[in-house]
């Protein structure tokens, strides 16, 4: 049980003794850094316009740094192991001063700029945010630089449910296999004999059904299993708490509605809206995440979660206010992690080969010595 609990969160492989183990050893780039530039940028050109165009979203922009006071950073986790860069603007001799944090992801600001941009039902907005992780453990495919296609859409309250939220989820595993079919047109040696395809099919499980599978595993290991039979999944109802005490993985009480009753397909019980995208990495070999996504809380599922957490204060702020008082729409959003899906799509081992931020020399060397060569 201890390890399940430990596997709740903080991401990453967590040393660098076993990520040297678990690296491939006989990896060769099927591409040049220029060619993975230019593939690079044209994956993310039609993932941005096929996700506007089969969720009828707009590009936005979307803040780097946002108001403390505001309420609407990410905060990823409940249990407060993630805290975001903070900072003082002292502006006009701190007449006017501003408390600043460095976004961790655009969750909540999306919902509230859905009526900034006065977003009707099936209409909604689409990001190129830039954020900061700086509690990460940085690993093959964990960075302090996260980029995410960030998006929120308007809803209604008859579309709360599961056939409204996997309805969504498949549109979106259209766009990304249909960018990885791109950027093979663009460079044929992509599709590799070396490698599987892409599987067309997203297989759907909640969270309880993969704990009766594997009752015994740790979360990350439960995924593991599943993914080696099952190549692409989007594990359901991630933030309640199953029948071994545990949820699947810990998610933040504000924005992902993870409490709501659900019917599963064979009749039984169920919680949750909300879920994960998950791949098998056939170059990495091993479970990889490209997207979180959820139909969000309302004011009523908002006030049972953070009751749930503990975390009854946040309902001061004007992120939870604006809710509570019918100020913004009801919505359903996510993010796809842009730099997790290049990685996936393009057939990397490494972040750092489709994005350049900070390695510590220690995982630079490990890779030198895999013939996987990161951006700098």
């Amino acid at each position: 049980m201890n390890n399940k609990k430990a596997d709740l969160a903080g991401p990453g492989i967590g040393n660098y003794e076993d990520l040297k183990k678990i690296l491939p050893s006989d990896y060769k780039s099927l591409l040049t850094p220029r060619e993975t530039m230019e593939a690079l940028f044209g994956v993310k050109k039609y993932i941005e316009e096929n996700l506007c165009k089969e969720l009828n979203m707009m590009m936005v922009q979307v803040p780097l740094i946002v108001d403390v006071n505001s309420g609407v950073n990410d905060y990823l986790d409940r249990d407060g192991s993630r805290t975001p860069i903070q900072f003082h603007i002292s502006n006009d001799y701190d007449k006017n001063p501003i408390d600043a944090q460095v976004v961790q992801a655009a969750t909540k600001w999306k919902r509230m700029a859905l009526k900034q941009f006065d977003c009707k039902v099936g209409e909604g907005v689409c990001t190129d945010m830039k954020a900061v992780r700086k509690d990460y453990f940085l690993d093959h495919d964990h960075s302090a630089y996260v980029d995410q296609w960030d998006w929120e859409r308007v809803m209604t309250a008859d579309q709360r449910n599961l056939d409204y939220l996997k309805d969504v989820i498949k549109k979106i595993w259209k766009v990304l296999t249909g960018a990885g079919k791109h950027a093979q047109e663009m460079f044929p040696q992509l599709k590799s004999d070396k490698y599987p395809d892409f599987p067309e099919e997203l297989k759907f499980f909640h969270a309880e059904e993969i704990l009766d599978m594997y009752p015994d595993l740790p979360r990350k290991e439960r995924e593991t299993k599943l993914l080696q039979k099952y190549p692409a999944v989007f594990i359901i109802g991630i933030g309640w708490i199953l029948k071994d005490g545990y949820p699947h993985e810990m998610r933040a009480a504000d924005y992902d509605d993870w409490v709501t009753e659900t019917i599963s397909e064979d009749g039984k019980p169920m919680h949750g809206l909300n879920g994960d995208i998950l791949v098998w990495n056939p170059v990495t070999k091993r479970r990889h995440e490209l997207t979180s996504m959820g139909i969000r809380v309302t004011k009523d599922t908002l006030k049972k979660q953070l009751e749930i957490t503990g975390q009854m204060d946040f309902l001061k702020l004007p992120y939870h206010k604006a809710i509570l008082n019918d100020e913004i729409p009801l919505s359903i959003g996510g993010g796809i992690g842009q730099s997790r899906t290049y990685m996936y799509l393009l057939r990397k081992a490494h972040l750092g080969e489709v994005s350049v931020t900070v390695w510590p020399k220690i995982l630079k060397d490990i890779c030198s010595e895999k013939n996987i060569f990161v951006l700098e």
